[in-house]
C-alpha cells in the first residue's frame, strides 16, 4: 500500500516520491473505513487566493493521482475555469492519507467557488462539512468573499482552520495576514498554517491540522437513510451523477431512494467515492461522501440540496437548510444568425441539463428573430453562458442587455413582477415600483476609501458605513440598487483601487423607486432589443451613450436618420445619421439663380419622400457594438 509521506514540506520531494511511487492506486481505500478517521472538509477562500492550487498539493501530496496525470487545477474540470483562473463548479476528492499517528484517514476534499455569484453551491458545500481551511493570500490579506462564507461556515457550526499562503512572494507580509486573521476573521492567529501552495512548503503541515484540529463526522449507519445532495452533473452515458454526503444510515446499490422535495423515486445502480475517476464501492454509511448514479435523466429533474431517503424506511424529515437557487439577472440571448437558433435551442438544453440554476424561456424581437429570454445567478454566471455557447457550441449571439426583476403594483391593485422591458405596462396604469436592493461590503486600503465611497455615491448608494478593520485596510459597507452594480461598478472598484478592492454582496429587500421604460427609435421607429429599464436620474446617461454608439454602427443612407432616446412621448436623447449628400447643381454651368433653387427643392422632396418609404438596415453588429460597450 502506498503512503502518503509525512515529512514532505516542499513540491521537489513530493513531486519525487510520487514518481517513485507510480501510479496511484485509487482502490486501496479500507472498504468498512471507521468514523473516527474520516474528515470532511472544504477550503474557503477569496476569488485568486491559491484554494484550487493548494487542493492540487492536497492531492498530491497524498498520492491521489499519478504524476503522469497530475496537471494544474486538479478540481477544474472546464477550460475556462482553468484559463480564468476560477473555479465555478463544486467538485469533490476522497484522499487516502496515513497520519503521524500511524492510522489510515479517509479525508473527504470538497471544492467549492470563490465568487458571489456561486454562493449557493458554496452554501450546500459546507453543509456536506464538518470542517474548513480558511485560506488567506500572504501579500493581500482578508477578502470580501472570505468574510462572507466564514459567517455562513460559522452558521453551520463548522471548524474553522486558518492557512496563509503564498509565503513566497516578495510582497508577502505573514505577521499583517495574522492580525488581519485575528481582527476581521476573529480566529487564533497563532493557529494559522503558513504555506507556499506554489512551492508545496507547509503541505505536510495542512494535512496534519485536518487531522488533528477537524472533527470527525457523526452519524448512526443503522438509522433511516438522510444523504445531502451539495451537487449533480450530467454524464452522456451513465445520466446524472449525484454528489452525495451521508448523514444518516446506509445505502446500497438497487436500493430504491426518494428525493424529499422534488417527491421523485429512483433506483441506485451504483454507487462509491470520488478519487479523479468514480471507483465503486458495494455501500456508503453515515459520514461517508461520495457518488451516486439512479438512473436521474437531467439535472431538473431532481433539486440540489435535496435529502435522499429509503423508499420503503423513510426518515421523518429531511436535513434543514434547503434554499433554492434564485436568479436575480435576466437577459434575452438572441443568435448572431437566425439560421442557428435550432443549434442555440439544443445548446440551453444541454447547458441546462448541468446547470440547474439555468433558466430560460422563448423569446422573440422583430429586429433579431428569435430568441431566449435567460435567468442568472450574477454577472460572472452570465458571462460563463455567453462563453460556453461561443466555445462549446461554436454559436454567435447577440447578449440583450441585463436587468433585474422589479415588482409593481397596478392601479386597479395587480401585482407584476417584470424583469423584461417588453413587459413594461402603460406609466399611467403604475401605482409604485419596487428594485431589489443589496447590502455591499467592500474591503479596500485606506488610501482609496475616499474614491471608493464617491463610487457608491455615484450608483445611488444609501447608508454608507466606514469600519477599520486593521491597519490601514477599511471595510465600507452600503445600501444600493442590485441593478446599479451589474454594469460597470466592478470594474470600476477594480480601476480606482489599483485591483486591491474587494467586493462582495447580499441581497436585503425591496424598495420604493422610480424606474422608467427607455425606448430607443431609429427614424422614429423603436427597437424593441434596446429598450430598457433604468431610474430615472440615470435614464437620459445612458440613452445618450445607446444613441452616440448607433449613430457611429448604423451605415449612412440617402436620407437623414434620427436616433432617439424616448420616455413614453418624451425625447431626452438624440443623434443624427447624417445623409449623403449628391450635388445635383454640379451640372449648371451659369444662368439665373432659380434653376439652381429649383433643382435643391426637388432634390429636398425626394430625400422626404425617400425618409417616408425608406428602410433603416441596423447591422447585427450595431447591438453587439451598443450592448458589449454598455457592460464594459
Amino acid at each position: 500500500m502506498t503512503k502518503c509521506n509525512a515529512n514532505t514540506s516542499s513540491l521537489p520531494d513530493f513531486e519525487r516520491e510520487t514518481a517513485e511511487s507510480g501510479q496511484a492506486n485509487s482502490n486501496r481505500l479500507p472498504q468498512n473505513c471507521h468514523m473516527k478517521n474520516i474528515r470532511n472538509f472544504c477550503i474557503i477562500a477569496h476569488i485568486d487566493h491559491g484554494k484550487s492550487t493548494l487542493a492540487d498539493r492536497l492531492i498530491q501530496a497524498c498520492d491521489g493521482v499519478s504524476q503522469r496525470d497530475l496537471h494544474e487545477q486538479m478540481l477544474d474540470s472546464m477550460d475556462i475555469e482553468r484559463e480564468r483562473g476560477i473555479t465555478i463548479k463544486s467538485n469533490t476528492m476522497t484522499l487516502d492519507y496515513r497520519g503521524p499517528d500511524g492510522q489510515q484517514y479517509q479525508l473527504n476534499l470538497i471544492d467549492t467557488p470563490g465568487h458571489v455569484d456561486f454562493s449557493h453551491e458554496v452554501r450546500r458545500s459546507l453543509m456536506a462539512c464538518e470542517g474548513a481551511l480558511i485560506v488567506v493570500d500572504a501579500s493581500q490579506g482578508v477578502e470580501a468573499q472570505t468574510v462572507a462564507n466564514l459567517y455562513l461556515a460559522m452558521e453551520h457550526g463548522l471548524e474553522l482552520l486558518p492557512v496563509i499562503n503564498k509565503i513566497d512572494l516578495p510582497s508577502a507580509d505573514i505577521e499583517r495576514a495574522q492580525e488581519a486573521i485575528d481582527a476581521e476573521l476573529g480566529l487564533d492567529p497563532f493557529e494559522a498554517i503558513n504555506v507556499s501552495a506554489k512551492l508545496g512548503t507547509g503541505i505536510d503541515d495542512v494535512l496534519k491540522g485536518i487531522v488533528e484540529k477537524l472533527p470527525p463526522p457523526k452519524g448512526d449507519p443503522s438509522a433511516p437513510l438522510k444523504a445531502l445532495v451539495f451537487d449533480a452533473y450530467f454524464d452522456k452515458y451513465r445520466g446524472v451523477i449525484l454528489q452525495v454526503r451521508v448523514m444518516e444510515g446506509t445505502v446500497k446499490p438497487r436500493d430504491t431512494i426518494h428525493f424529499m422535495h422534488a417527491d421523485r423515486d429512483f433506483t441506485v445502480d451504483e454507487l462509491g467515492y470520488n478519487q479523479m475517476k468514480l471507483v465503486p464501492k458495494d455501500k456508503l454509511s453515515a459520514g461517508e461522501v461520495g457518488y451516486i448514479v439512479a438512473g436521474v435523466k437531467s439535472v431538473q429533474d431532481i433539486e440540489i440540496g435535496d435529502t435522499i431517503t429509503l423508499l420503503n424506511r423513510q426518515a421523518e424529515e429531511p436535513i434543514p437548510g434547503y434554499q433554492e437557487a434564485k436568479q436575480v439577472v435576466f437577459s434575452s440571448i438572441y443568435p448572431m444568425d437566425t439560421g442557428e437558433y435550432v443549434d442555440l435551442t439544443k445548446a440551453l438544453d444541454k447547458l441546462a441539463i448541468n446547470d440547474a440554476a439555468l433558466t430560460y424561456e422563448k423569446d422573440s424581437s422583430a429586429a433579431l428573430g428569435f430568441g431566449f429570454r435567460c435567468g442568472f445567478l450574477g454577472l460572472l454566471h452570465l458571462d460563463v453562458i455567453q462563453e460556453r455557447l461561443q466555445r462549446e457550441f461554436d454559436i454567435g449571439l447577440v447578449i440583450s442587455a441585463p436587468s433585474v426583476k422589479y415588482k409593481l403594483t397596478l392601479k386597479d391593485g395587480t401585482a407584476l413582477d417584470v424583469d423584461n422591458p417588453s413587459y413594461w405596462p402603460d406609466p399611467m396604469m403604475i401605482e409604485s415600483c419596487t428594485e431589489p436592493y443589496i447590502k455591499a461590503s467592500i474591503l479596500t486600503p485606506e488610501e482609496y476609501v475616499g474614491p471608493v465611497m464617491e463610487l457608491c455615491r455615484e450608483h445611488r448608494s444609501e447608508q454608507q458605513t466606514m469600519n477599520y478593520l486593521s491597519a490601514g485596510r477599511i471595510e465600507v459597507t452600503s445600501e444600493m440598487p442590485l441593478g446599479e452594480v451589474l454594469f460597470d461598478f466592478y470594474g470600476k472598484l477594480k480601476m480606482i483601487t489599483r485591483g486591491y478592492g474587494s467586493f462582495d454582496y447580499e441581497p436585503i429587500e425591496y424598495r420604493k423607486t422610480d424606474v422608467v421604460k427607455v425606448d430607443i427609435l431609429v427614424n422614429k421607429e423603436p427597437v424593441d432589443t434596446l429598450s430598457y429599464l433604468v431610474h430615472r436620474d440615470k435614464a437620459r446617461t445612458r440613452a445618450l451613450h445607446y444613441c452616440e454608439r448607433l449613430a457611429e454602427e448604423i451605415p449612412r443612407h440617402q436620407f437623414k436618420i434620427p436616433v432617439q432616446g424616448a420616455i413614453g412621448g418624451t425625447i431626452i436623447a438624440r443623434s443624427t445619421i447624417q445623409p449623403f449628400r449628391k450635388d445635383v447643381t454640379a451640372k449648371l454651368y451659369g444662368g439665373d439663380v432659380t434653376r439652381k433653387k429649383k433643382l435643391l427643392e426637388k432634390q429636398k422632396k425626394g430625400k422626404a419622400k425617400m425618409k417616408q418609404f425608406g428602410n433603416v438596415n441596423i447591422p447585427q453588429k450595431a447591438f453587439v457594438a451598443v450592448l458589449r460597450t454598455d457592460q464594459e
